[in-house]
């Protein structure tokens, strides 16, 4: 992996200032922190043109990769720190067959090559920490074995602090971080199973899409969502938990950048085959009824009208297209209406003020255990006004058309929700809530 794939302009011009600047070696020497083989090892490099650095690294990389780590190890001082993450990022920039001599280190100090970098993570300076997170992110990423987890754990924590972050170099430099370590499995696994790196309470990854930032950060925010959603379990249970296919298909509609549609569009379809990985195929059955309640299938037959440069984004809308038009194409208008109610997003489709639609289908609410009924229940507890007033509003059109309707929305304890949304602020929320309330007070109790 590339060095330059974790980049950004903060790094750049602080790395090119920090490769002129001197660092006592001398005195390291003096005070015994630095013997005196290893004060000649450095000289030779210490502040040299790219050219000689690189006929140095040619013949004795092995022993410059060491001596990097052996002093990152048991030096502290910031300007010193500084200059060794550069001379190692330099040694890697443009050469991937180095890297391993970084990552074999632990054959001669189990510490290295992750101990000293991780505990530089830990240091106040910003250059320090971000240039430390672009050189773990390349060994990391390159390791042929799984990852251990006193290197990956800790690592991937910082990278969820960053992000919560609002400083915008170190979002940017861990949404690259990620972006590149997402390509391992074990790596997925164990972001997914880090809440504050996808959602949170504050601006994680979902909610940088939700800020609208630029085309840039979009695609990089989307592309490791897709990335995640090579995992099974990441496929079926991540739009339940964030609710990302609205997000996406908000996303697309406002992109002026073609590069942002197609990770959003590949999102949704297979990767190559056999690799089928993506939130239609690895988990129809989570995903399909949010992607019917968005209007997935009318967008993605909009896209597929459009002209694109890339020819791989219209195949993978056409695949879209095709795989939605099959599988909605036999849902009844009540499969329509169970599929809005697990998406979350309700709104005034014809079915909820039509009563031949209730006549039909009230007394469906009622299988499995009331099933979808107390789906819709729990809607009343959603802080969307236009979702409570459409499901405060299908409440009483229960009742109206379910005779014992009253006595089970009573039971299940809607009738005090219910209650509860006659004080909303919403206006609509308060008048739905109203009508269906006088419906449960005025209709008779049928308990047979």
């Amino acid at each position: 992996m590339s060095v330059s794939l974790v980049s950004n302009a903060y790094l750049d011009e602080n790395s090119a200032k920090i490769r002129s600047k001197p660092v006592p070696w001398e005195g390291y020497q003096r005070a015994d922190l630095v013997t005196s083989e290893e004060l000649a090892l450095i000289k030779k490099v210490d502040r040299q043109p790219r050219a000689k650095l690189e006929s140095i690294l040619v013949s004795d990389g092995q022993i410059y990769a060491l001596l990097y780590l052996r002093l990152l190890k048991k030096l502290q001082r910031v300007d010193t720190m500084q200059c060794l993450l550069v001379l190692i990022a330099d040694a890697l920039l443009d050469h991937d067959e180095r890297i391993p001599l970084f990552t074999r280190a632990a054959q001669s100090d189990p510490d290295l090559p992750y101990l000293p970098l991780l505990r530089t993570l830990e240091a106040q300076d910003e250059f320090v920490q971000l240039k430390s997170a672009q050189i773990l992110t390349i060994l990391l990423s390159s390791e042929s074995t799984p990852l251990q987890h006193q290197h990956l754990q800790p690592f991937l924590k910082v990278l969820a602090s960053l992000v919560q972050g609002q400083a915008s170099n170190k979002r940017e430099v861990a949404v690259q971080c990620l972006e590149a370590l997402l390509a391992r499995p074990d790596c997925r696994r164990a972001v997914w199973a880090i809440p504050g790196i996808i959602a949170g309470h504050v601006p994680l990854l979902v909610e940088i899409l939700r800020q609208k930032p630029t085309p840039q950060m979009s695609y990089q925010v989307i592309f490791c969502l897709w990335l995640l959603t090579f995992e099974q379990d990441v496929a079926a249970q991540i739009n339940q938990k964030f609710d990302i296919i609205h997000l996406l298909i908000s996303v697309a509609q406002a992109a002026a950048k073609e590069k942002v549609i197609r990770v959003i569009v590949a999102t949704f379809r297979a990767c190559t085959f056999p690799l089928s990985r993506n939130l239609i195929s690895k988990a129809p059955s989570a995903n399909l009824p949010a992607m019917l309640v968005a209007q997935l299938l009318p967008f993605s037959k909009n896209l597929s009208a459009r002209k694109f440069s890339d020819e791989d984004i219209l195949e993978d809308v056409q695949f879209v297209r095709d795989e939605l038009t099959r599988d909605f194409e036999s849902l009844t208008t009540y499969d329509e209406y169970v599929s809005e109610l697990a998406s979350g997003h309700l709104s005034w489709t014809p079915v909820h003020e039509s009563d031949e639609f209730w006549r039909e289908n009230a007394s469906r609410l009622n299988e499995k255990d009331y099933e979808q009924l107390k789906i819709l229940i729990r809607l009343l507890n959603t802080e969307d006004s236009l979702v409570l007033a459409v499901a405060v509003h299908d409440l009483g059109q229960y009742v109206k058309h379910y005779e014992r309707g009253k006595k089970v929305i009573t039971d299940l304890g809607a009738k005090a929700l219910a209650m509860e949304l006659m004080t909303h602020p919403n206006p609509d929320v308060r008048y739905h809530a109203l009508v269906s309330v006088q419906r449960l007070v005025s209709h008779p109790w049928i308990t047979a």
